[in-house]
């Protein structure tokens, strides 16, 4: 793939090589860890049954972390929202959510869960009870239409003015546009939109924000409405797949650059590193297999990209397309920006890659949990790059894991890494039919954190295949006590 381009007087060239490379001071950031972080004990997992044929709605599940509890891997608490068909998808918290020695921690104690499909948006107290949560708001689909004239809601972070900002990937009728929607920090009431309408990008998804840099940066996502009808190959080079990421004027919410990271690369996860100082981070294409490094470039306050990572496709018989994409779904950082992680949905491998100061990861560790190129599958692999035989199921405590790995999320300490298998239930229920019917997993992954390496702990699976209301599809996850997928507030 070509590199990045300019057009239109707004796109910029990729800079390949790193100056303007910054990272915080490591004795400064070593101290924000000196501390011994608390290990996560309980986990809190968005649930859907959309697109599964059962008729119940979405849950959050509280799961018990604590390898001391007779509960252990187990959904202990089930909050049910009033309605169908939500899809909650992505989960973030509400203000004042840092890193972990700011003291932010103690103070999590609302959980935002926007929804993907219904564009409701739902808040939930977590802080009277962390282990049996309770919906304290929820703004209507209709309050977003009218006031921002905004739906399909993703990705939620609190901003340093103690708002919460919630992005969007399209408009109500499904077309696509981007941008973000306002929360209030304290009554979570509806503000209206962030940025300026005329600089709303044609698709959004994810983003991240550095405050110390004043800049944010966000991805570009899907047109809901074509999305929405499944994966089709003809939807390619018409414009359906976004391919943009956008660099913002944090104080003054204005687009200031946008990067053309190849048609139909589908750039979804963006994450900037931990460190308060740090002036660089890493987006993942779903479609291209790339991962791009974009970091602060000698040019005051200019911005710069470069591919730094990238999977290569299968070629493969028996799938909906003769090359298999490597699909990445999620990334998510280590605490002491060491390690990047990464999910390819799928050919079903979880990546951790260190970081290391040339700019340029090294793959020290890589472990499969499903995916489509599975030994005696329907799919056979004609030609791989990486691969000499294609990878055997995986079986956990009796339970055959269908499924790509899709979401992410990692311990405070580094050395447990969680992972579900829900991208997305339309998705879901095209590529992975098994998954629907058989449900969802939470898998846990032991990280060798000093050489790197990736091990399924065979004791640890919960299986939402055998929820109560019949089998559902899982896929945020996020720890009260601090994650690897909190922003870092000045």
């Amino acid at each position: 793939m070509a590199a990045p381009r300019k057009s239109g007087g707004s796109f910029r060239r990729a800079v390949r090589s790193s100056p303007g490379s910054v990272r915080g001071s490591p004795a400064r950031f070593e101290r924000a860890f000196v501390s011994p972080a608390p290990r996560e004990e309980v986990a809190y997992v968005t649930c859907t049954y959309r697109s599964t044929g059962i008729d119940q709605p979405d849950f959050l599940a509280t799961v018990d972390l604590n390898p001391r509890s007779c509960h252990y891997g187990q959904v202990i608490h089930r909050l049910p929202m009033p309605n169908l068909k939500d899809e909650l998808h992505c989960a973030g918290w509400g203000p004042v959510c840092g890193c972990f020695d700011s003291g932010a921690a103690s103070k999590r104690t609302k959980l935002v869960l926007p929804c993907l499909i219904s564009s409701r948006i739902y808040v939930v107290d977590v802080g009277s009870q962390c282990r049996a949560p309770r919906i304290c708001k929820m703004i209507e689909p209709v309050d977003v239409f009218w006031k921002c004239n905004k739906g399909y809601l993703s990705v939620t972070h609190p901003l340093p003015n103690g708002d919460v900002l919630v992005a969007n990937m399209g408009d109500p009728a499904g077309n696509g546009k981007g941008g973000f929607v306002v929360l209030d920090g304290e009554t979570f009431e509806l503000k209206g939109n962030w940025e300026n309408e005329c600089e709303a990008p044609p698709t959004g998804y994810d983003f991240w924000y550095q405050a110390r840099h004043n800049v944010l940066v966000s991805s570009a996502g899907m047109v809901p409405k074509v999305a929405g009808r499944g994966f089709n190959p003809d939807d390619l080079k018409k414009g359906v797949f976004g391919r943009r990421l956008n660099v913002w004027n944090l104080s003054c919410r204005s687009l200031t650059q946008c990067f053309d990271l190849g048609e139909d690369s589908l750039p979804l996860t963006v994450r900037f590193l931990h460190s308060p100082e740090a002036a660089e981070g890493y987006v993942g294409c779903a479609l291209s297999g790339a991962i791009f490094r974009f970091y602060k470039s000698c040019e005051r306050d200019n911005w710069a990209v470069e591919e730094v990572i990238r999977i290569p496709a299968k070629d493969v018989s028996g799938w909906i397309m003769p090359k298999m994409p490597a699909f990445i779904a999620d990334l998510v950082i280590s605490q002491d920006d060491r390690f990047l992680y990464v999910s390819n949905w799928l050919h079903g491998d979880i990546r951790q890659y260190e970081l290391s100061r040339n700019c340029k990861p090294r793959l020290v560790g890589q472990v499969f949990v499903g995916g489509s190129i599975l030994r005696g599958g329907p799919v056979t692999v004609c030609r791989d790059e990486e691969l000499k035989c294609q990878p055997e199921p995986l079986v956990v405590k009796c339970k055959r894991v269908y499924g790509g790995p899709a979401s992410l999320q990692l311990s405070l300490d580094g050395k447990r890494l969680y992972v579900t298998n829900s991208f997305y239930s339309t998705w879901d229920r095209q590529f992975y039919p098994s998954l629907v019917k058989e449900g969802s997993v939470m898998l846990q992954l032991d990280v060798d954190t000093d050489k790197g390496g990736l091990t399924v702990n065979k004791n640890f699976l919960v299986d939402f295949g055998k929820e109560p209301n019949g089998p559902c599809l899982a896929h945020e996850i996020r720890f009260p006590g601090g994650d690897a997928k909190s922003v870092t507030l000045p």
